[in-house]
């Protein structure tokens, strides 16, 4: 059965954190789809059909800077926002950039996430820029 859901993508490796983010989605009345390392959302193939990526910066293998890039070598990429325990200005100003709508160091309200997936969802994908 077809859902009427955004479906926002999570590349995200801790276990918890993965699940709290799709339970905030979910509540939020998005379609997560969630993975453990950009390895295996490229394999999904389904990065550029989401409404919005979620992308961890710290992954193991490659990194969701390098995923977020791998993606819009095939073109516009979906709105991204991205996340980060490991929070540094190089990572900012990459993130910044190659056109991520917001970046957020962890620990991090869900309402906070929540709106910036609302808040990257409005904004055209062309005009894409970082948003702190």
């Amino acid at each position: 059965m077809p859902s009427d859901l955004l479906e926002i993508v999570v590349v995200e490796d801790d276990p918890s954190m993965r699940r709290a983010i799709e339970r905030m989605l979910r509540v939020g009345g998005f379609r997560p789809i969630m993975f453990g390392s950009a390895e295996a959302s490229i394999e999904a193939g389904i990065l550029l059909t989401a409404d919005c990526l979620i992308l961890d910066i710290q992954l193991p293998g490659m990194s969701g800077l390098d995923l977020f890039e791998y993606s819009l070598a095939d073109g516009d990429s979906p709105p991204t926002i991205f996340i980060t325990s490991f929070d540094s200005s190089a990572f900012r100003d990459r993130a910044g950039r190659l056109g991520a709508i917001s970046y957020h160091q962890k620990p991090f309200l869900g309402r906070v996430l929540l709106d910036a997936v609302k808040q990257a969802l409005q904004a055209p994908r062309e005009n894409c820029r970082l948003n702190e």
